[in-house]
């Protein structure tokens, strides 16, 4: 047992407990960061496509299981700054419709017991803490904002510039990306960020993303009240006789059992790892699992509809910077269809190895493919489309054995079939898409169940203890120490990154947790 005692121990060091260590750490309060990880090594393999997208570096080889029992490998990272170390920084605003009951095709979105207004102001905090560069009012359902975005945005290469303006004479609204990448345009010698062509997906070699690590826990390390221990890997929470508080927490720190106490215990590990956490931690007063009262730990898995196109043209597409531009116009709809269809914006840039995973002759692979897969490159144009998934109790975290299963069965796919459909004209439309491939190293056309980047809504936060698990505090109402602070909270998905969310959360649980041990 740990001699010392701490008044915050927070699990997790990504999105969530990152940006909240970085909010608590000044107050002066001791506080633990455990993180099962350890910092994302630097090296040249950071930007070796063949490294990080065929070998799979730098995600977990932890496996986990499906409903059947098969085993899947999580796209999930475990370092310092958690998945924030391979996001590709688009941090958006949900829209102030997102927070409301919104009726889809496939179901209903429900109604979160906060709004956007009360997310607005750590909204705003979270975009200058995470330097975002952006443009407002471009986009036609962007929210109402109370300040600008803190740096211009990153302008579009001539390709994409004339794409731009392409969709613009199509009567479309594209947009510049809000994202968290460091990159000075005006003094390029003082530019944290090179403009590489290995961002989206990739681990950044110069530390230009703004991510959880570099962002926040990094500017921790000036306090010497915040204490940061790596590969340590929570796997029990232990509560007094009552069930009422949690009393220690169960470790292994590089192989050997640690036990750790404080006053107030955050779980800050991602949706699912949160979620099997509390369930791995039943007890005699929580026997379904630690403050799962409810029922509802483990439920209502989240992780939107993701999928990737390759439009490929005649023009030759020479950018490098890829990422800068996304298109809402189809997000609540479009004429004949009356619900949400979703969001679409730009990937990072596609080279020939990435193109090389689609040929089922790669092993074999001759020269000449080989220049083929090239040309198809230096002509594509690679986008992400994003369709909300609907929360539905049966799709839920459970533990088999010990080990993670998800339970998870795709719904309101009408939604995304008819964006990925309607896109496809577009493209067409602009000579865009004379050729339209799927691309696996964005998993295929869709995300199979193993894709949980945007991983949501396992412990629900809400007023009444019998349908939620967390407060509107983002505090257990089983276990009055407990925590979680990621997203986990979410009672819906929306259609855009979730990042920013978890980050505007975490600042406002941050200011709440001040309070309460000051």
């Amino acid at each position: 047992m740990s001699n010392t005692h701490y008044d915050f121990i927070i699990i997790g060091t990504g999105a969530g407990g990152g940006t909240l260590a970085y909010r608590l750490a000044p107050i002066g309060k001791k506080i633990l960061l455990l993180e099962r990880g350890t910092f994302l090594p630097r090296e040249k393999a950071n930007w070796d496509t063949v490294e990080v997208v065929q070998k799979d570096r730098y995600h977990t080889t932890e496996a986990w299981q499906d409903h059947n029992g098969r085993t899947i490998h999580p796209g999930v990272s475990y370092y310092v700054g958690g998945n924030t170390k391979l996001y590709g920084g688009a941090l958006f605003r949900w829209r102030e419709r997102d927070f409301e009951q919104v009726i889809h095709k496939g179901g209903i979105s429900p109604e979160w017991p906060l709004k956007y207004r009360d997310f607005e102001p750590y909204y705003t905090e979270a975009e200058q803490l995470y330097e975002v560069r952006g443009q407002r009012w471009l986009d036609p359902t962007e929210p109402a904002a109370s300040k600008d975005y803190p740096h211009l945005p990153i302008r579009h290469e001539p390709r994409i510039q004339e794409i731009h303006q392409d969709l613009q004479a199509k009567g479309l609204h594209p947009f510049y990306l809000p994202l968290a990448i460091r990159l000075n345009e005006a003094e390029r010698r003082m530019s944290a960020c090179i403009r590489c062509n290995t961002c989206d997906g990739f681990p950044c070699l110069v530390d230009a993303k703004a991510d959880a690590d570099i962002t926040c826990i990094r500017s921790t390390e000036p306090f010497a009240n915040v204490t940061l221990v790596t590969e340590a890997k929570v796997v029990r929470l232990h509560t007094n006789p009552s069930g009422r508080e949690v009393t220690t927490v169960e470790t292994e720190v590089s192989g050997e059992t640690q036990f750790f106490s404080g006053d107030i215990v955050v779980v800050a590990c991602g949706a699912i790892n949160s979620a099997a956490l509390l369930l791995r931690s039943a007890n005699d007063q929580h026997p379904h699992g630690l403050a799962n009262r409810s029922h509802q730990v483990g439920r209502n898995l989240m992780k939107h509809q993701n999928g990737a196109i390759i439009g490929i043209s005649k023009k030759q597409n020479p950018t490098i910077f890829q990422k800068t531009m996304g298109i809402n116009d189809f997000y609540w709809g479009e004429a004949g269809f009356d619900y949400p269809m979703g969001h679409v914006q730009l990937l990072g840039k596609v080279n020939a190895d990435m193109i090389a995973m689609e040929s089922p002759a790669i092993a074999g692979i001759s020269f000449q493919e080989k220049n083929a897969f090239t040309v198809m490159a230096n002509h594509s144009i690679d986008w992400w489309l994003t369709a909300e998934d609907l929360p539905d109790p049966n799709n839920r975290v459970r533990l088999r054995n010990g080990t993670i299963q998800l339970e998870y069965t795709e719904n309101n796919t009408e939604a995304y079939n008819r964006l990925l459909h309607r896109w496809i004209e577009v493209l067409k439309s602009i000579d865009c898409g004379d050729q339209i491939l799927p691309c696996s190293f964005y998993f295929k056309k869709k995300l199979p169940l193993q894709g949980v980047a945007h991983q949501c809504g396992t412990c629900r936060f809400g007023e009444d203890p019998e349908t939620s698990v967390l407060n509107l505090n983002c505090q257990t109402h089983d276990v009055n120490n407990l925590y979680v602070v990621d997203s986990s909270f979410f009672c819906s998905s929306a259609a855009v990154n979730p990042t920013l969310t978890i980050i505007a959360n975490a600042l406002r649980v941050g200011d709440h947790l001040a309070q309460r041990l000051a």
